[in-house]
């Protein structure tokens, strides 16, 4: 089924989603009546209302919202006799905007919207059709493990900023700050004081138990240590400033666990799907990207008739401005970030 067809469902739904409830505008097949309802976002509500349409209507039933992922949809997804027909927010609002410019916005109107542009344009929108179960998990894995990659960065710099505040010297150091080596050094010694009184013996052992090699590389560290000049002797930054990095620093070791757990899930997932060779041997890909770039061109690559037509839904095709004497290029500014996000990743892998 690739758009709307009127004759193959016994009924048609427009759905506002709330984070505590929805509100839904309901039209049977043949019918020019509309009802207006609502239901509480709980598993037990959602099933109880699917129940009713089914045992109501029959058949299949089409369901317009502005979602193609979330709650909502991954609740109504449980049910076969739903067919859900995901809207473009944006498509909504102008709708809206345009039968009402005073910018009025009610819930159960959004609904009725979104029911109204399904059966007026039923050739623009096309039915949400899941990929397989195991390219969804690669898809929600490698975008989460995204979003974990950016809370360590944020912590990072936290980190970094606190410790120039009172212990800049361990910056120096440790060039690469996102790792468990890190981690566990200032977890150790957390101030300067406190790493100039351990022993030689102690940070030999230690950088070796990290496999740090290297006996030139050690003594550059340990002979750093020793000659390292406080920053700064005020108790009251140091005790500060210390509490925050140590918190800070529990924080970036559970998420760098985190992640290395998702790469695992990933790895076991990736080789599995088809296609998965020739997304690997790509320049700059690696076992990072690759699984991306095979999410992000999916199962059913026939949506896509042209790699344009890829490149305008990633976002990375350039949008032309022209008025008068002016011209402005620019990218598009409605796309899935996360695709995009993985494709100008990808290319600055390649230079």
């Amino acid at each position: 089924m690739d758009s709307l067809n009127n004759g193959n469902f016994s009924a048609f739904i427009g759905l506002d989603w709330a984070n505590s409830k929805h509100d839904i505008c309901v039209q049977a097949a043949g019918s020019d009546h509309r009802e207006f309802s609502q239901f509480l976002h709980t598993p037990a509500s959602i099933d109880q209302w699917a129940h009713a349409m089914h045992a109501r209507f029959g058949g299949l039933i089409a369901v317009a919202l502005e979602l193609s992922k979330g709650p909502i949809v991954y609740a109504l997804q449980k049910y076969d006799f739903f067919i859900i027909f995901p809207i473009n927010p944006t498509t909504l609002a102008k709708y809206r905007e345009a039968f009402q410019p005073s910018h009025a916005k009610d819930d159960p109107t959004d609904a009725e919207h979104a029911l109204e542009l399904l059966l007026r344009h039923p050739d623009k929108f096309k039915p949400l059709r899941p990929q397989s179960a195991a390219m969804r998990t690669l898809l929600c894995l490698v975008e989460q493990r995204r979003r974990l990659v950016g809370d360590m960065v944020r912590y990072t710099n936290r980190l970094c900023d606190a410790l120039k505040q009172y212990f800049p010297q361990a910056l120096d150091w440790f060039p690469k700050r996102d790792s468990v080596l890190f981690c566990d050094f200032l977890t150790r010694w957390p101030a300067l004081t406190r790493v100039k009184l351990a022993r030689k013996s102690t940070l030999v052992e230690f950088f070796n138990e990290h496999n740090v090699r290297g006996t030139s590389r050690i003594e550059g560290r340990i002979a750093a240590i020793k000659a390292a000049v406080p920053l700064t002797n005020d108790a009251a930054i140091i005790v500060a400033y210390q509490s925050l990095a140590l918190a800070l620093v529990d924080q970036l070791r559970a998420t760098i666990k985190a992640i290395d757990g998702f790469d695992k899930q990933i790895a076991a997932i990736a080789p599995t799907l088809p296609d998965y060779s020739l997304f690997s041997e790509l320049p700059g890909a690696g076992a990072v990207l690759a699984p991306r770039l095979l999410v992000a061109f999916g199962e059913q690559r026939e949506r896509f008739r042209s790699a344009n037509e890829l490149q305008r839904y990633a976002g990375i095709a350039p949008v032309t401005e022209r008025s008068g004497q002016k011209s402005w290029v620019h990218w598009r500014w409605q796309c899935p970030k996360f695709l995009r996000q993985t494709m100008v990743e990808w290319a600055a892998q390649t230079i």
